[in-house]
């Protein structure tokens, strides 16, 4: 049972996302503050789902993969369910957060043609990424706007999403879980890179 944890609390997150949907178009009171612990809960579950798997030692490519695909899901669920409720905000700022889907539709682009697989490099800067875009996403289902958190968001989520178009140039075979350029130029070499426990697989 142990061994499922891992997968329950992935798919755990995908169900939360389709419910924040669900609560957006339904415009329930308390909206917000339902959204946010839900966002919260989510978060949180994509932090350990891979803690715990590395801990049972079952932290698979199939799992790393399976957690990427959901993380994105989850993400855009909550950024369509934040559109519903705060259209103004995503037609203000629609230039930006165009630039930022492109960017990364694109490190998906360049994963498969170079890998036929999905990206899961699971990066710290990515990491980083995660933690400012969700801040965001909550100023923005509380707030309607958001001004400097968004902007930081803009530029981490760019520059980010640049190092792992790097990191998949670099690397001459499909890898999970590399924590930066740094570390993918070590892999190219044939080295064996020194992984977080924590944060890394």
């Amino acid at each position: 049972m142990k061994s499922k944890i891992p997968v329950i609390l992935i798919f755990s997150r995908l169900i939360i996302g389709f419910l924040i949907i669900a609560l957006s178009l339904i415009t329930i009171e308390n909206f917000q503050a339902i959204t946010v612990v839900l966002l919260s809960i989510g978060l949180l579950t994509d932090i350990f789902d891979g803690i715990i798997a590395r801990h049972l030692q079952i932290s698979t490519q199939k799992l790393r993969r399976m957690d990427s695909t959901v993380d994105q899901i989850f993400f855009i669920s909550v950024g369509l369910a934040a559109y519903i409720q705060c259209p103004e905000f995503f037609k203000t700022n629609a230039s930006k957060i165009i630039i930022l889907a492109g960017s990364e539709a694109l490190i998906y682009l360049v994963s498969f043609l170079r890998f036929r697989k999905e990206v899961a490099t699971h990066s710290i800067g990515a990491k980083i990424w995660t933690l400012v875009l969700f801040g965001t996403l909550v100023q923005v289902i509380l707030q309607c706007q958001s001004v400097i958190l968004f902007n930081l968001c803009f530029w981490v989520g760019l520059l980010t999403r640049a190092e792992i178009i790097a990191i998949l140039f670099i690397l001459k075979t499909w890898t999970n879980d590399v924590p930066s350029v740094f570390h993918s130029i070590q892999l190219r070499k044939g080295k064996t890179i020194k992984k977080n426990k924590l944060f890394n697989s």
